[in-house]
């Protein structure tokens, strides 16, 4: 299985493919989309949804997998990360492709072992999981990071089944009060 992931971004937008051959992951490419901060944001995001198109075009992934939004105090910049990552999910999907989402620390935790690990020991694993001669540009590697945790999410699934609910918990607005 061929995953592309996608660490998004208004400015940078990160892209990682990682591939499952038996019981090894291989690294197929990595880099970065960079969108100009002169042009206008519309621009910026059809260059995202282009860059992500041609990636696809290349290297005909089989899924997805992109980073949720980071909620910040930022609000401004939280709508501008949240339409780079519709781009590329439209980019995704425009292609037939399936998208997972995940948190930053579902990542970490399926990367290191641990959902508060930091830049630097993702971005080490990655590069010795991956078997890459260097660490990967921050980007590119955040977006290996989660095509990684997509892989062993996706073989996870497949050996323990889909998760059973044993218990459910639904919220009634009726009865909200403020």
């Amino acid at each position: 299985m061929r995953v592309l992931g996608i660490d998004p971004g208004s400015r940078i937008t990160g892209y990682g493919l990682a591939e499952q051959q038996g019981s090894r992951l291989q690294h197929v490419d990595n880099g970065a989309i960079f969108t100009d901060r002169a042009i206008d944001f519309p621009d910026r995001l059809r260059l995202i949804f282009e860059g992500i198109s041609r990636v696809i075009a290349e290297y005909r992934p089989d899924a997805v997998a992109i980073e949720d939004v980071y909620v910040s105090d930022n609000v401004r910049s939280a709508l501008k990360l949240g339409q780079a990552r519709g781009a590329a999910i439209a980019a995704a999907v425009h292609a037939g492709l399936s998208v997972t989402e995940y948190t930053a620390s579902q990542v970490k935790q399926a990367v290191v072992g641990q959902g508060r690990a930091g830049k630097e020991q993702v971005q080490r694993m990655i590069k010795a999981l991956l078997g890459l001669p260097e660490v990967a540009q921050a980007d590119a590697s955040d977006a290996l990071a989660v095509a990684v945790c997509h892989i062993n999410s996706y073989l996870l699934r497949a050996q323990t089944g889909p998760a059973v609910t044993t218990s459910r918990r639904t919220h009634s607005w009726r009865n909200y009060r403020p």
